[in-house]
């Protein structure tokens, strides 16, 4: 791969977080080490351990950890382990944590997973479990925007170069007859790359047109007046694509996989919880945008609501949709093709899935080898 395009998909950040978005530390910051609210270690140690360290945006589409961190599911399955939460501000920080084993296990969206394990050539990470799926739109400017066929010579912003949002969006241009050049942005449509706590300011004042990205940043556009234009998930098969896995060191996995079962039982416990409780999951997410470790503030109900609505929360990685996304990045010139064989690890997912009765999962043949 190509120096250029290494650093444009090292760039890419599954979805901008939310601290980001309401003005905390921008792309790149270090993550914030805490401790987890909730519940506190109880009982014996799971594979000896003292501690797991698990890492997660402040942010809606990371809906499971922000949710657990204050209902504890994960912590009670890991008995006397502490869960030990790091915040991040950024995929590519997110996984150089995980390849210094600052973190063991973490959250995080396709285009860093997939760089990372490319990066590695298939030594560093495995992803085990999916978390979250949808939860990202075209908003525009109703005045200046009536139509999907009024986008030619608008101004059109992504969160980042190369991230997942700005991918799909060249993708669905490349699609619709719109020429674009994925290094400048500049073509039929201008692509403007901007950081996610930008543009609904950009937004506001005028200087876009539209924004494709994901939740919350997509409610806080209409909260400004836009419009949702497209909803990405009517250009997937029942409306279902990835934006956030779970993965973890290779290291970890082989050297404590009592502990990593644990981790997923817990966010399987979390994910039905949330489903059965979504008013009472969405105050948790609030309650954990509200800590200083983790954003400082939460969102108004006018936001909130619909964004969390937006995301469907999912045990399922959806692992076709991350291969379809990854040849998106190599169409829109910003990946080689890339071997994705054995990204997969399910066996522990599918053992948790079996013992709750419920349907194994697919890798999509890039499972385990």
């Amino acid at each position: 791969m190509s120096a250029v395009r290494h650093r444009l998909l090292a760039a890419a950040v599954t979805v901008p977080l939310l601290a980001g978005a309401l003005g905390a530390c921008g792309y790149g910051s270090q993550a914030k080490k805490d401790t987890a609210a909730g519940v506190a270690p109880k009982g014996p140690k799971t594979d000896g351990l003292d501690a797991v360290k698990i890492g997660y945006f402040g942010n809606v589409t990371h809906a499971t950890p922000m949710v657990d961190r204050q209902k504890g599911f994960i912590q009670k399955e890991l008995g006397g382990t502490a869960v030990k939460p790091y915040i991040f501000n950024a995929g590519p920080s997110e996984i150089e944590a995980l390849n210094a084993g600052t973190i063991d296990i973490g959250w995080i969206g396709p285009s860093p997973a997939i760089n990372g394990y490319t990066k590695s050539q298939g030594a560093n990470l495995k992803i085990i479990g999916g978390s979250a799926s949808s939860g990202v739109s075209l908003v525009v400017n109703p005045d200046k925007v009536k139509s999907l066929k009024d986008l030619k010579g608008t101004r059109i912003a992504t969160p980042q170069k190369g991230n997942t949002q700005d991918v799909a969006l060249l993708n669905y241009l490349a699609e619709k007859g719109y020429k674009v050049d994925a290094e400048t942005g500049k073509g039929d449509v201008s692509v403007l790359r901007q950081d996610n706590k930008e543009i609904p300011a950009t937004f506001k004042q005028g200087g876009l047109d539209g924004a494709w990205v994901p939740e919350p940043t997509a409610s806080k556009l209409v909260a400004e007046g836009g419009k949702v234009l497209l909803d990405e998930k009517k250009l997937w098969k029942d409306g279902k694509f990835v934006i956030t896995n779970i993965v973890v060191s290779q290291k970890f996995l082989k050297e404590h996989p009592k502990a990593v079962e644990a981790v997923l039982r817990g966010s399987v416990k979390t994910n039905t919880w949330i489903k059965g409780h979504p008013g009472e999951a969405a105050k948790a997410i609030n309650t954990s945008l509200a800590d200083p470790k983790v954003a400082g503030q939460s969102l108004p109900e006018k936001v909130l609501t619909p964004a969390f609505k937006n995301v469907e929360v999912t045990d399922d990685p959806l692992a076709s949709t991350l291969k379809a996304e990854a040849q998106h990045a190599v169409k829109a010139g910003l990946l080689e093709k890339p071997n994705l064989t054995g990204i997969y690890d399910l066996t522990l997912l599918n053992k948790v899935l079996k013992a709750e009765g419920r349907p194994q999962l697919s890798a999509a043949g890039l499972g385990a080898q």
